[in-house]
């Protein structure tokens, strides 16, 4: 019976919280990890039973520390999962043993429900059923079978326009009407999945991002199927509509009347299109219409850890950070800071190249300029904010000072590189706080503060990269000579280029950073 839903794609802001609660506390499997089909940067999981089947599964766009969504009309608000009506005493000590949020157990529509909260606030309910569809379970999940979660079981959407929800998804989405219960239309299926169509009227409005449910799946057989619905959707002026193959699955998205973003996707080809089934979620899949170096891509995607393995347990400091950790690490330290309007994983791919053995710490800048990030505010292109200035590099030098605790960062083998804005941070942190940072890299570089401090940068050593074709080129020389002025030692390098990051800067500041460790061996 293909019928009823697919998956749910709900979006969360720390991807190792999410699959510590998903793999590590619910027992699913991780059945695929890929880049965003939209979005290269953006890492993508999908979960599942043991064999990743259509109805069980569960994915996550990771935007990590992103903004914070908001649920409301036009959207989904609650996922729920299928379980033995047996297993709910199982799950409410579980979820007290591992601390985790909940309400209930309930009944719904005559079935009992518990309610959990994930690390993001998205509510998972899990259904005492004895309707289910066939399943696979997954052992290495250290979940009993009895007790573990079968499949999805449905979702609730919030709608202000409930009648004309319902009436879209049963006319083109295979559904059918069942039981009301107070605000609450339940839509039904074949395989007994459900969508509740919940009465939102005078309720806010939903809003993207994190801690929200993007959108719900429901099933087709094949392509087909998929086109054939398109088409009858387009006869009725249904509206926008995209209509993509998703490598393991062909998908059509629409919005219902209500606004909830609404996929219909096929079974057909499945997860073993590139992995067999033992090997499930084992290898990143990068979209190929995205022509993009993997071993870039992956410097700049979220690192996690199933349960058991390694990862890094990320520490609460001033400053939005991202760290990767290179498979042999030498002790070294890479923190970068990126330029004007970028994140904190824009140039980790260029301290990859530069030191494959580092481990490296992206920075976000705080100040935001038009919806951008940047490390300072500025009044205009070349009038900056010098109280933020000031107020922002104490900042980060408690910061840097404070990754050493946090994470085990040894000063005397870290180098700071920064590329624009983010150069020019560290331009001013060098000259109001001395000490603070040993080496720095600058790339396009130029001068920020209005007044000449009085630091002694002795033993300090910087490296400025300049470029003849940059428009901010002649900005380069007097920041490098304050710093010099200071007592830095500085290597002043102009290259044949633009604006833009280039491999003449990997070459240049390999060598640099080549020449310091054998002055010091």
């Amino acid at each position: 019976m293909t019928t009823g839903l697919h998956h749910i794609t709900a979006i969360t802001r720390k991807i190792q919280a999410n699959v510590d609660f998903y793999v590590g506390f619910l027992g699913l499997r991780l059945v695929k990890r890929t880049a965003g089909f939209e979005d290269a940067q953006q890492l993508h999981l999908f979960y599942g039973d043991g064999a990743a089947s259509p109805g069980s599964l569960i994915t996550f766009l990771a935007w990590e520390d992103g903004s914070l969504g908001r649920v409301g009309h036009g959207a989904t608000s609650e996922i729920a999962f299928a379980i033995e009506p047996e297993a709910i005493g199982f799950w409410l000590t579980r979820a007290l043993q591992f601390n985790v949020k909940l309400s209930g157990p309930a009944q719904e529509f005559g079935q009992p429900v518990l309610r959990l909260t994930d690390p993001d606030g998205i509510i998972v309910k899990l259904v005492g059923t004895e309707t289910v569809s066939p399943w696979v379970w997954w052992p290495q999940g250290g979940i009993a079978e009895a007790d573990a979660i079968r499949r999805l079981k449905g979702a609730t959407i919030l709608s202000e326009k409930p009648e004309a929800t319902a009436e879209f998804l049963t006319k083109h989405m295979g559904l059918s009407l069942g039981a009301k219960e107070g605000t609450i239309q339940r839509l039904t299926s074949e395989a007994g999945d459900i969508v509740d169509v919940r009465d939102a009227a005078g309720f806010w409005t939903a809003a993207p991002g994190t801690g929200a449910i993007d959108h719900i799946a429901l099933r087709a057989p094949d392509r087909a199927k998929v086109e054939a619905v398109y088409a009858a959707l387009e006869a009725d002026n249904a509206g926008e509509m995209n209509i993509h193959d998703r490598h393991y699955f062909f998908s059509l998205y629409v919005r219902e009347p209500g606004g909830t973003l609404i996929e219909f996707a096929s079974d057909t080809p499945g997860f073993t299109a590139d992995e067999t089934l033992e090997e499930l979620g084992v290898e990143l899949f990068i979209p190929k219409h995205f022509k993009v170096d993997p071993d870039e891509l992956k410097v700049m995607l979220p690192q996690f850890g199933l349960p058991g393995e390694e990862r890094v347990t990320y520490r609460d400091l001033d400053f939005v950070h991202r760290i990767h950790m290179p498979e042999n690490p030498d002790g070294s330290t890479l923190v970068m800071l990126h330029g004007s309007g970028g994140s904190e994983a824009d140039i980790l791919p260029l301290g990859r190249k530069v030191a494959p053995n580092a481990m490296l710490i992206g920075v976000r800048g705080r100040a935001t300029e038009e919806g951008i990030a940047r490390y300072f505010r500025r009044f205009g292109t070349m009038v900056f904010d010098q109280k933020d200035i000031a107020a922002e590099a104490a900042a980060f030098a408690g910061f840097a000072e404070d990754i050493g605790a946090a994470y085990g960062v040894d000063p005397a083998r870290t180098t700071f590189i920064g590329y624009s804005n983010g150069g020019n941070m560290l331009g001013a942190v060098m000259q109001l706080h001395p000490g603070v940072i040993g080496r720095a890299v600058m790339l396009r570089p130029m001068n920020v503060l209005d007044e000449v401090t009085d630091a002694d940068l002795s033993g300090t050593q910087v490296l400025s990269v300049s470029a003849k074709q940059d428009l901010y080129a002649p900005y380069a020389a007097p920041i490098e000579k304050r710093l010099v002025d200071a007592g830095a030692t500085v290597t002043a390098r102009r290259i044949d280029d633009g604006h833009p990051l280039s491999p003449a800067d990997v070459a240049i500041i390999r060598e640099w950073l080549d020449n310091l460790l054998a002055d010091h061996s």
